[in-house]
């Protein structure tokens, strides 16, 4: 399987969840030799290649990160399209048709795509993004294939539920986050399972 630097992925993401990415840091810290070599090869990076043959993530900003901060420089990936003859205008506006970015900030406010970040690790966090990923991870809903599903749910809980403040209210969060999930507020998001019991 081919692999790149992680330093030369371009994100086409603006936010990420530090609780999430924290949390797959220490699972591959945890894990060595040919355990760790196939945690690695089980997630390669979607990857489209834009002007001048940069790199860019579509998918798995949270584990490359979390390879990053776990000592890891580089990563297996998968080319999905090649997009380096556009012009950057070009690029951004395919990308976006396609689904392949998602340039809004943890205010959920549109950024500009020249001031999307360099490196994946540079991403602003967003408690909301962990939220969406824990209520998954609870059984609120379910992973799809859908294109850019979890900040559906993060603006989703965004918009009906307060920013935590430390790890006590994201827990007690996760928890009331979990209920709407299934309620009739969600009916129509990604992977929603509807009414409990």
């Amino acid at each position: 399987m081919n692999t790149l630097e992680i330093e030369r992925l371009r994100p086409t993401q603006v936010t990420h969840g530090m609780r999430e990415i924290r949390d797959k840091t220490a699972m591959y810290k945890a894990l060595n030799g040919h355990r760790l070599e196939m945690a690695i090869a089980d997630k390669p990076i979607p990857v489209v290649y834009g002007p001048r043959g940069a790199p860019y993530a579509i998918d798995h900003h949270h584990v490359a990160t979390a390879l990053w901060f776990a000592g890891i420089k580089s990563v297996p990936f998968v080319l999905v399209s090649d997009l380096s003859s556009l012009l950057a205008a070009e690029f951004w506006l395919t990308m976006e048709n396609r689904r392949w970015t998602y340039p809004y900030d943890a205010q959920g406010q549109r950024v500009a795509f020249a001031d999307m970040r360099q490196h994946v690790w540079e991403l602003a966090d967003d408690e909301y993004r962990s939220l969406a990923a824990s209520v998954r991870d609870a059984g609120g809903y379910e992973k799809t294939g859908v294109p850019l599903e979890e900040f559906r749910w993060s603006d989703f809980f965004r918009h009906t539920l307060p920013r935590p403040k430390g790890d006590a209210e994201f827990e007690a969060l996760v928890k009331q986050a979990t209920k709407l999930a299934t309620s009739r507020s969600a009916l129509g998001l990604p992977g929603y399972l509807g009414p409990r019991g």
